[in-house]
């Protein structure tokens, strides 16, 4: 029997999804004002980076199941980040509070600084009404 092979696992997941900020970051500071389209871009990077961080125990089990507790325990720390400044996002979306999400993205875009997204890439759009989806499932 042959090897079962997941096209959609946590890990390819979580490398689109990291391009995808990196694209979200740098037109977010092409936004000269709070528009709908900034607020939807703030509110997909949240989300973004909410599914990276629910991610990481489904990507570190299997090292886990074999005892590789250093090399899981690394991966974590790595990526705890995620889910805190996913946090932090959420409440400044909340509060409406453009400061603190400006001050988020420097900080942001530097942990994503070896990411490589090339021009002729396929992402699309994918923050289009993440402002709305976030309202809608009851993350706001």
């Amino acid at each position: 029997m042959s090897r079962l092979i997941n096209p959609e696992s946590v890990g390819k997941n979580r490398t689109r999804l990291s391009k995808a900020i990196v694209l979200a970051v740098r037109e977010l500071a092409k936004q000269k004002e709070v528009t709908d389209e900034a607020k939807d871009l703030a509110a997909f990077i949240a989300l973004a980076l909410r599914t990276i961080a629910d991610g990481i125990d489904e990507s570190v089990a299997a090292w886990e199941k074999r005892d590789y507790w250093v090399k899981a325990d690394r991966f974590r720390m790595e990526w705890m980040w995620s889910g805190q400044y996913a946090d932090k996002m959420k409440v400044a979306i909340f509060t409406n509070d453009w400061g603190t999400i400006a001050m988020l993205m420097p900080q942001i875009a530097q942990k994503f600084s070896k990411v490589v997204v090339s021009d002729n890439h396929r992402l699309g759009k994918p923050w289009v009404g993440a402002f709305e989806r976030m309202k809608t499932e009851g993350l706001l």
